[in-house]
């Protein structure tokens, strides 16, 4: 029996629609079904993300939060982080679900805004905030690799997830006092290969900011095996 090509094209638009049906695409932000379209985040969703454009003022609240702790270039959160909100469920399906395809989308958002920046010109390497290998192998990856991704893909620079190294795992950071996170950090991180960042501009990635202890102990470890300057820069700033 001959099958006409606009047969064949409604039997491949009704198994697609099935498959929609069965496994539905939704948005990683408020869970609704995308339409064909759309990918990952619905329109609406990414037209109300909540931006912060720190990428453009170099006096912005993280940068200020880290004034006086370390020398660095630039900080910025792309993002508002607000407990309830799109932000968190993006940043929650990307460090918990396997969304990964999230961080990298993210990830492009932030290395768009950032290529634009005059404030992180000359960037040598991007390095995302690495996990301790047991949390690694528990999670199965870093999230913070994948924005690094997309970043990387985005502003044309190479990263690496092999120079800074956690070789300390941590305790819980979510009810210490800010001085007690950063004493927590101190020796957490430490540089492999300090050749290939010597007098580099490092950009780091991290996913969300709260005290800005962690970025701290890792920009400080950067800075104190021979990189030039350090700059930071993550998805979201928890108020």
């Amino acid at each position: 029996m001959e099958i006409h090509k606009s047969s064949k094209s409604r039997f491949r638009r009704w198994g697609s629609d099935l498959v929609g049906l069965l496994f539905p695409n939704l948005c990683n932000a408020c869970g609704i079904t995308l339409f064909q379209s759309e990918y990952l985040i619905c329109t609406k969703c990414l037209y109300d993300l909540p931006f912060t454009d720190y990428h453009i003022h170099a006096e912005n609240r993280i940068a200020k939060q880290l004034w006086g702790r370390l020398p660095l270039n630039a900080a910025m959160a792309m993002l508002y982080f607000r407990k309830g909100a799109k932000v968190q469920n993006l940043i929650h399906n990307l460090k918990y679900n396997n969304k990964t395809d999230v961080g990298v989308m993210l990830g492009n958002l932030l290395g768009e805004r950032l290529k634009a920046s005059p404030l992180y010109e000359n960037v040598d390497l991007i390095v995302p905030v690495p996990l301790h290998q047991k949390k690694l192998r528990s999670r199965g990856y870093n999230q913070s690799t994948f924005i690094a991704a997309g970043a990387s893909e985005k502003m044309d620079i190479n990263f690496s997830e092999a120079i800074l190294i956690r070789n300390i795992a941590t305790e819980t950071q979510t009810k210490k006092s800010r001085y007690n996170r950063y004493e927590n950090m101190k020796a957490v991180f430490k540089i492999q290969n300090p050749g290939k960042i010597k007098d580099k501009h490092i950009l780091l990635i991290d996913d969300v900011v709260t005290t800005g202890a962690t970025l701290e102990a890792c920009a400080s470890a950067l800075l104190d095996s021979g990189a030039s300057k350090v700059s930071l820069a993550a998805l979201a700033f928890a108020e």
